[in-house]
């Protein structure tokens, strides 16, 4: 079933009665109604089905074929292909045109739209309702189309969508990390989006899903298939309550390349990227300069410097990222103008409070025994009238204590006496 018949389905995943669903909800709602009178095409049986084989014929990110399919069109570039009498494409040798050719008779576009409506799986051409335009800007790498499970519209939740990516041998602290951004987002109203692999990715979907909010897995392989197997019941929860989204068609099985390219669609559909945990060489710093290429916002999350796991981080900090902490520092970067993170300073104690010159005689008293008013003023710089002054407003305050004719810290450690007494505020 295309996006263009599906115009109630797009509360399944927001958790309706969730904290994270009604926000979600509600900021959708906003950005939709911007969005209601733009034209959407309705695409055609035919088209459709060539995009469905084409989807059994092209590799994902094949920039070549992308220019094929440019010129051609869907229709045309199959039936190019299937075409014993067509001469090669610009770009393929005789080598590659035969194994396309031998992809594209064998491609069935039936069979593969049985097999996922057998699964709950929707196909969407671009152009169509759901389909998200911000996938344009691939250009020639833009998906020929995408398989989709799960009852909400791609299109609405890409709109107000972060990627959290990392590690997938991660620490806890990465987990942990995950987690709360993942938890956090969806509790502002964000999509989490991520690949739904092992340590990072898998901790951010649950971190959404636990908050009752909406996460969307970008799949490496075909929409029916589970992989990694040990997520078969997680990517079936984020099919019930949110979306799982490939290029390639049911049953195909991931590959090295196919998860590299898989990584410029979560960069494309969402406003930014935030790595959380990554060696120097690692798929989510691909993602990362995949956003950072397409103009999206770049962010990471620091870790130990002795940490191999965040060695591809820093690096990534030092050159195309922002540090980010927490959902806060996220929001702030990908969300509209006047969200903004509270600004973070240290616990304000008494001293902070004391008029600079109260403040430079509190300093000249000593950590231990008394002075005379004559030495605190000169430590302070200042008369010993204006000492006396300000070491009886320190009095008045528990700063301080006269001991005869001297005066000395109140009762306590030196530090306890520069806060003040312990019931200030």
């Amino acid at each position: 079933m295309s996006g263009a018949g599906r115009a109630g389905g797009q509360g399944g995943a927001g958790g309706a009665g969730g904290v994270g669903g009604a926000a979600f909800a509600g900021a959708v709602g906003a950005v939709g109604a911007a969005g209601a009178d733009e034209p959407r095409g309705v695409v055609g049986d035919e088209e459709r089905a060539a995009r469905v084989a084409l989807t059994r014929v092209v590799e994902p990110g094949d920039e070549v074929a992308g220019g094929w399919l440019r010129e051609l069109g869907p229709v045309g570039l199959l039936a190019r292909l299937r075409s014993p009498e067509g001469g090669p494409l610009p770009g393929a040798s005789a080598v590659r045109m035969r194994g396309l050719r031998t992809r594209a008779v064998l491609a069935s576009p039936a069979a593969d739209l049985a097999a996922a409506a057998e699964a709950g799986a929707r196909f969407v051409c671009p152009g169509e309702p759901e389909w998200p335009r911000q996938l344009d800007d691939l250009a020639d790498a833009r998906p020929v189309g995408l398989w989709i499970r799960g009852g909400a519209d791609l299109r609405l939740w890409a709109l107000r969508s972060v990627a959290v990516v990392g590690a997938r041998a991660c620490t806890e602290y990465g987990a942990h990390v995950a987690a709360g951004l993942g938890a956090e987002l969806a509790r502002r109203g964000w999509v989490v989006v991520s690949g739904a692999a092992y340590g990072v990715d898998g901790a951010a979907h649950r971190g959404a899903l636990g908050a009752d909010g909406a996460t969307v897995a970008v799949l490496a392989c075909g929409v029916d298939v589970a992989y990694p197997r040990g997520h078969t019941d997680l990517l079936a929860g984020i099919a019930e309550r949110g979306l799982v989204v490939c290029e390639l068609a049911p049953g195909d099985h991931p590959t090295a390349p196919r998860f590299v390219q898989r990584n410029r669609v979560i960069a494309a559909l969402t406003r930014g990227t935030v790595v959380v945990e990554a060696e120097l060489r690692s798929g989510s710093l691909v993602t990362a300069r995949a956003a950072y290429r397409l103009g999206r916002h770049v962010m990471g999350v620091p870790g130990p410097v002795t940490s191999g796991l965040s060695a591809g981080v820093h690096e990534l900090l030092r050159a195309e990222g922002t540090v980010v902490t927490d959902a806060d520092d996220v929001v702030e970067l990908v969300g509209d103008m006047g969200e903004t993170a509270p600004v973070r300073s240290g616990p304000v104690v008494p001293r902070d409070l004391l008029a600079p010159a109260a403040a430079r005689v509190l300093e000249a008293l000593p950590g231990r025994g008394a002075l005379a008013v004559a030495e605190v003023a000169r430590g302070a710089g200042t008369t010993p009238e204006d000492a006396l002054a300000r070491l009886y407003e320190l009095q008045s305050l528990g700063f301080a204590e006269r001991d005869g004719q001297a005066w000395k810290l109140a009762a306590g450690s030196r530090a306890d006496a520069r806060r003040g007494p312990r019931y200030a505020t």
